[in-house]
C-alpha cells in the first residue's frame, strides 16, 4: 500500500490588487515532504507568527505516528507486536481506531498494517521479471487490520502477530493537513491552504473574494490540466502513479499495492478525491486505486460530501456522481 502523492494542483491566485488581507506562504519541508502553508492576513508579522504555530503542530504529530523515530509510540506498538499491548494517549488511538473504520469501509483496501509488507516489488527500474505467486502472496501474511487489537477503556493497541507493523504513509500528512487547519482556524486566520505534498486542507476565500482554485493535471500531459474547479472549505488529495510502475506481460502494475493480496494497482493513472478532511481524502485516494474504478466510484457515492475524479490508463476522465468540473 505505498503511496506517492505527486503535487498536481495548481493554485490559480487572483491578481486584484488586495485591500485589508494579503496571501502568504511559506515552502518547508516538514514529515519528509515538501509543505506549502498559505495563510490570509493582515501582514507578514502575523503570517510569520501563525505560520509557525502550524509547523510547530505539523512536527508534533510527526513525532508522534512516526515509524521511523524509536521514541514515537507507533514505535513501541510495533516493538511490542505479538508480545503485549502498549498504551497510547487518547489522541493516537482515536487516529488508529478511524483507521480501523476506514479499512472496514473500504473492504481492507486501506490497512495501515501495510507496513507488515515484504518489498518484493521495486519501481527504481530494477526488477527485471515478476515476483513469483508465492512470494506475492507471503508478502502479506502479517497485514490485516483484523489484527490490531483496540481496548477503548485501557487506551491500548496490541499487533497479534510478531513482525506486524502499523504506518501512517497513506494518511499522516493528510491529518497533520486536517490539525494545522484546526489551529489556524481556531487563532482566528479567515482563510488559507495546508498543502501537504499534494494532501490539500482550504478554508475561506483569497483575498479578492473568490474561491480558491485547484487544477488538476492530466497524468499523461503533465504540462495541461485535465480540470479546474474551485474549492473554499475542504480537501482535496490526488494518489498517482503514472511516474511509478513496471510492465510484465503488456500489463502495467503500479506502486500502489493492494494490501490484501500483495498485487499491484492496474488500469488508473490517478484518483482524487474531494473531502470534508484531508485524512478522509487520503486514505480515498489510495483506497479508489486499489478497489477500481468501478468499486471504488460506488462506494464514493455512498459517502456523503465525499466526490471523485479519476484518471485511467487511456487518460480518460471519471467522476463521482454529484460533482461539477470544467474541462479544459
Amino acid at each position: 500500500m505505498a503511496k506517492q502523492i505527486s503535487i498536481i494542483f495548481i493554485l490559480l491566485l487572483s491578481t486584484v490588487p488586495l485591500m485589508a488581507q494579503q496571501s502568504f506562504h511559506r515552502n518547508l519541508k516538514l514529515m519528509g515532504s515538501g509543505f506549502q502553508i498559505t495563510v490570509v492576513v493582515k501582514d507578514s508579522t502575523e503570517a510569520n507568527s501563525v505560520i509557525d504555530l502550524a509547523v510547530k503542530e505539523i512536527s508534533r504529530i510527526e513525532k508522534l505516528i512516526s515509524s521511523w523515530d524509536p521514541n514515537s509510540e507507533t514505535s513501541e506498538i510495533n516493538l511490542n507486536a505479538g508480545i503485549k499491548a502498549v498504551k497510547v494517549s487518547a489522541e493516537l488511538y482515536n487516529l488508529i481506531e478511524r483507521a480501523i473504520g476506514l479499512s472496514g469501509l473500504t473492504d481492507g483496501a486501506f490497512d495501515i498494517s501495510y507496513a507488515s509488507m515484504d518489498k518484493i516489488w521495486r519501481f527504481d527500474g530494477s526488477m527485471k521479471k515478476m515476483p513469483s505467486n508465492e512470494e506475492i502472496k507471503s508478502s502479506v501474511d502479517k497485514v490485516g487490520f483484523q489484527k490490531i487489537i483496540l481496548d477503548s477503556g485501557n487506551k491500548t493497541v496490541f499487533l497479534k502477530e510478531k513482525g506486524m507493523k502499523i504506518g501512517f504513509g497513506a494518511i499522516g500528512k493528510g491529518y497533520a493537513a486536517d490539525k494545522a487547519k484546526a489551529l489556524l482556524v481556531k487563532n482566528n486566520v479567515k482563510a488559507g491552504i495546508i498543502n501537504a505534498s499534494g494532501d490539500m486542507n482550504t478554508w475561506g476565500r483569497q483575498p479578492n473574494g473568490n474561491e480558491w482554485t485547484v487544477a488538476i493535471t492530466n497524468p499523461l500531459n503533465k504540462t495541461k490540466a485535465a480540470a479546474v474547479l474551485p474549492i473554499s472549505n475542504g480537501a482535496v488529495v490526488t494518489s498517482g502513479n503514472y511516474e511509478k510502475f513496471v510492465r510484465f506481460n503488456g500489463i502495467r502494475y503500479a506502486h500502489i499495492i493492494d494490501p490484501r493480496t500483495g498485487y499491484p494497482a492496474t488500469g488508473i493513472l490517478s484518483v482524487t478525491v474531494f473531502a470534508p478532511k484531508a485524512e478522509l481524502a487520503d486514505a480515498l485516494a489510495t483506497s479508489v486505486f486499489v478497489m477500481g474504478k468501478e468499486t471504488g466510484l460506488n462506494r464514493i457515492n455512498q459517502l456523503p460530501q465525499v466526490e471523485c475524479i479519476i484518471i485511467d490508463e487511456s487518460g480518460k476522465v471519471f467522476t463521482s456522481d454529484n460533482i461539477e468540473i470544467d474541462r479544459i
